[in-house]
């Protein structure tokens, strides 16, 4: 019987070996495509309010990276991108929340590691965003460099990968600081404008929207040294694979379609085109939507949603916006960055 057995499991190529064992040891899949469906809209879990990534104005309306994601997926999925509920989250809450069901998606400028994955029973849907954790100061500190900062006082958000990451290059570098953690972003920025501390440490990316927030940001500096490595990207729970693949797609949908020419301008018209590429993209050809669960127009409405990648990061947070940060490492893998995505095919 055992031969029998192992005849067949040596059919299995290695990586579908691996998937099935992975399935056996996971709870059943929570069915959260088909709970969406019923609901009518994607609960997506958000950060508080970091500019550029995820805030909300005056009259509740959410703006931002992150937001933009949580719609594609609505759109593709729902096909209206304003079916979401955003669910505002602190970092110390965010996983729990997501665990717990309280969320289908988060989309909330969360770094992909392998604890959070293997102790938490996570899954990360890709890379949306390429970070690294940075320093912040005031002007008056005169330092150019992380390391000038021996003896700093630092503030930091609890329960992040920035402090532990910060505990890493000072021992790495035989430099000492003080530790000053805070339960939240914000308590920590005011912390850090109220001279508590006299650095500010978060990613990169985060340190220049929360300079935005002093009452005088010209006195603050983002150093340029970079000290971790910060993929950033949405997460799900990971008993849930079909769910997982969903939201996995149409990020990578998203970044096709640059690479491809489709913008929210000219998706609709996709279809008619004579490239076989871009024809699968838009559902004409290769019915890739049913192998998700989805109607084959899924990517062309994630992309209506809000735009293709390079349309969301220009309008949230690149060169010509508030906060004026580079493409960098989030330029396409053909332009000189490490932004790369598998086929649509």
């Amino acid at each position: 019987m055992w031969n029998v057995a192992r005849a067949c499991i040596s059919s299995f190529a290695p990586g579908m070996i691996v998937a099935l064992l992975l399935a056996s040891a996971l709870p059943a899949a929570a069915g959260t495509l088909e709970t969406v469906r019923q609901r009518g809209t994607v609960q997506c879990g958000v950060s508080e309010g970091l500019y550029g990534f995820s805030e909300r104005n005056g009259t509740g309306e959410w703006s931002g990276f992150d937001v933009d994601f949580c719609r594609a997926v609505a759109g593709a999925v729902l096909n209206d991108p304003a079916k979401v509920t955003f669910v505002p989250l602190s970092a110390g809450e965010r996983f729990e929340s997501l665990r717990a069901g309280r969320i289908d998606l988060l989309s909330r400028n969360s770094t992909w590691t392998l604890e959070r994955e293997a102790r938490l029973g996570l899954a990360f849907a890709g890379v949306t965003y390429h970070d690294g954790q940075g320093f912040m100061v005031m002007r008056d500190l005169n330092v150019t460099s992380a390391l000038e900062l021996d003896q700093a006082r630092i503030c930091v958000e609890a329960g992040t990968t920035s402090q532990l990451n910060v505990a890493d290059f000072f021992s790495a570098n035989s430099l000492t600081f003080e530790e000053r953690a805070f339960p939240t972003a914000a308590a920590a920025l005011e912390a850090f404008q109220a001279g508590q501390c006299n650095v500010l440490t978060r990613d990169q990316s985060a340190l220049y929207a929360e300079r935005l927030k002093l009452a005088r940001p010209a006195d603050a500096v983002v150093l340029p040294d970079i000290i971790s490595k910060e993929p950033l990207g949405p997460v799900t729970r990971a008993d849930d694979f079909a769910w997982f693949n969903v939201v996995k797609w149409v990020n990578f949908a998203l970044v096709n379609a640059e690479e491809l020419g489709i913008t929210s301008g000219n998706a609709s018209e996709a279809g008619g085109s004579r490239k076989p590429d871009v024809r699968r993209f838009a559902g004409a050809e290769g019915g890739l939507g049913r192998l998700l669960g989805l109607d084959d127009a899924w990517a062309v409405r994630a992309v209506r949603a809000g735009g293709n990648y390079a349309e969301i990061y220009e309008r949230n947070v690149g060169v010509n916006s508030r906060l004026g940060i580079p493409r960098g490492l989030n330029q396409l893998w053909s332009m000189g960055g490490i932004l790369y995505a598998p086929p649509l095919r």
